[in-house]
């Protein structure tokens, strides 16, 4: 038995003020067959490394394609995408004939003149394997869940947890399923319902936890083989934006399609309601202030790297700052160049800096201020779950009672690390900011005496009724009050 495993992956925010270029994916994860490390899967190659870890105990020779990875931000470039894309359709090629292939991709990568990446790849992928290989895809919640991929493909999973803790449980479940389809143990048929509905699907709330628990208690009775629920991604501008329920059946695809059905009339009951409260800028510092423990962990999920923003964004810090906070620290701050100025003047100096609000509008404007220099170090990193995310060169600084972390690579907050390698405790602060949605949670959550949301003016709008879509099939909620959700495949 012979499996061919690669990864293409980012995810696209159309509206993002930085393109996605070759080099960003360099900056990521840009590996060659055989350069994957064995020690821990990176973005979105569970697939191939679960695979490389089972194949000599499973009975199956592995041929591994490349890996390529980008942070979040805009558009990709074309003839990078197509550059990668048939790279690694060249190896597979070479690779015939396979009996199964293991794609870890995203699911809302957009390029240039493809709105649907994985579909796009997928296609390509069956073309060149024929209609008897079987296709298993794992890809990330916040994703696109297109008609073409969903019929292409033969195996369709994803994660399940937010933030992404999951990642090679659901990998693991992609291979098992590849795996007992190939020896005939079963004969997977997928089923496909539209909520019609643009929502955050946390799982650290109790609403969300109790709907994705039951969900998985039901997989692997009575036929059920997988179940996912695609949150989709908010901040693309693309036709088949919108949360979907896929659920992969053993034979029975009239009982998937109920089950799909019950399960997304569900979800679209749950309009509204799974979200956090989210706060002003003002109002959340000042119930952090107030409040009696610590740390309180207040988010940013508007200036998210991990929703494609900038991560530079100053308005939160400005205010801090101006109100006098003590025993405060934000990160991460994305500006390479006051990074280098950092590293500049050294460890304890004191000089004057401009930094932040570089990128847009949304990014504020900069903050001029005297600093010192808390802390440094290059080469830095961050874990996530099994995964560790590169940070690049970072530096601290420190204005009055306001510790702020300065990071070279664009990324959101997800561990500790990314305070504590600069000398930081966060659990020793009164007020911990930092610039992500909701994966903080995973590392930050279990420290937090306080979890605060905050609305702030960064570019990902939490109400998505003010982002200026164009191209997203409408009627859709909560853009639009009536809807008409169903099962499409």
């Amino acid at each position: 038995m012979r499996l061919f495993s690669a990864t293409i992956a980012t995810e696209t925010n159309t509206f993002s003020p930085l393109p996605t270029s070759l080099a960003a994916y360099k900056e990521g994860v840009f590996l060659r067959p055989g350069e994957h490390p064995d020690a821990t899967p990176l973005m979105c190659t569970a697939p191939l490394w679960v695979a490389r870890k089972r194949a000599k105990q499973e009975g199956f020779t592995l041929i591994e394609g490349s890996c390529f990875a980008a942070s979040p931000a805009g558009t990709t470039n074309r003839a990078d995408y197509e550059f990668m894309r048939d790279e690694i359709l060249g190896q597979l090629k070479a690779a015939l004939p396979v009996d199964g292939v293991l794609l870890g991709l995203h699911g809302a990568m957009v390029a240039h003149g493809y709105d649907d990446v994985e579909g796009d790849i997928i296609e390509r992928v069956r073309a060149l394997v024929g209609p008897k290989t079987v296709i298993g895809v794992e890809l990330d919640p916040h994703c696109h869940l297109t008609l073409k991929r969903v019929r292409l493909a033969d195996i369709i999973v994803l994660y399940k947890e937010f933030p992404h803790t999951d990642v090679v449980e659901r990998a693991e479940d992609v291979l098992d399923l590849v795996l007992k389809t190939l020896r005939g143990e079963a004969k997977p048929v997928m089923s496909l319902y539209d909520c019609r509905q643009i929502q955050s699907y946390p799982t650290t709330l109790p609403l969300m936890r109790a709907f994705v628990d039951r969900m998985k208690a039901m997989e692997g009775k009575d036929g059920v083989l997988s179940i996912s629920i695609g949150h989709c991604f908010p901040y693309a501008d693309v036709p088949e934006l919108g949360g979907r329920i896929l659920v992969v059946m053993d034979k029975d695809k009239t009982r998937g399609d109920a089950l799909a059905t019950a399960i997304g009339e569900e979800l679209v009951a749950m309009r509204g309601k799974t979200m956090p409260e989210y706060s002003t800028a003002d109002d959340g510092i000042s119930a952090a202030l107030a409040f009696n423990d610590m740390p309180v962990v207040m988010a940013d999920p508007a200036d998210n790297a991990g929703g494609g923003a900038p991560s530079d964004n100053t308005t939160i810090l400005r205010r801090l700052i101006e109100r006098g906070a003590e025993s405060a620290t934000v990160g991460p701050l994305w500006d390479p160049i006051a990074v280098r100025l950092c590293f500049d003047a050294g460890t304890g100096a004191e000089f004057p800096l401009r930094f932040g609000g570089k990128i847009g509008p949304t990014s504020g404007a900069p903050v001029d201020a005297t600093v010192t220099v808390s802390g440094l170090k290059r080469d830095c990193w961050q874990s996530f779950g099994p995964t560790q995310v590169p940070l690049g060169d970072c530096a601290a600084v420190r204005i009055g009672g306001v510790e702020v972390v300065l990071i070279s690579n664009r990324t959101q907050a997800l561990g500790l690390e990314l305070f504590t390698n600069l000398g930081i405790d966060p659990a020793k602060k009164k007020l911990v900011v930092v610039k992500s949605t909701n994966h903080f949670m995973a590392a930050f959550g279990p420290i937090a005496k306080k979890v605060i949301y905050i609305d702030s003016d960064g570019p990902l709008s939490r109400d998505y009724r003010k982002i200026p879509y164009t191209r997203v099939t409408r009627p859709i909620w909560p853009l639009d009050e009536k809807t008409s959700p169903g099962l499409i495949l």
